[in-house]
């Protein structure tokens, strides 16, 4: 049981440190700084250590719902966002480890009266 946390906290500080690093790399590509993006990235990051349960479905879905949306606009350009494309992977991977994996989801545990 220790050890399957331990497993799941890993793989949740990844996927935090991913998408702080999405962030940072979209504000440089698109050459502009907005202190809005880094916020919520960091407050996305900040509730991969929540615990709390059905908060992994939450993130899933954020995840899920950003790369589904750009999609599209990704493929009809892919020659020049190539890149975003492969962000929209990586976030569909994160979105099925949290719903899946199940060393990540017995990190998610506590009730909200906890």
């Amino acid at each position: 049981m220790f050890d399957q946390k331990e497993k799941g906290n890993k793989i949740c500080i990844a996927m935090a440190v991913y998408v702080v690093a999405k962030a940072v790399l979209n504000m440089i590509l698109a050459k502009h700084f907005v202190l809005l993006t880094l916020v919520i990235a960091l407050a996305e990051a900040a509730l991969f250590f929540a615990r709390f349960k059905y908060v992994n479905y939450v993130l899933a879905a954020v995840l899920a719902l950003i790369a589904i949306v750009y999609l599209p606009q990704n493929i009809a350009n892919i020659g020049s966002n190539w890149i975003y494309l492969l962000e929209g992977v990586i976030d569909l991977g994160c979105a099925a480890l949290l719903c899946f994996n199940r060393d990540v989801k017995s990190v998610f545990y506590r009730s909200v009266n906890y």
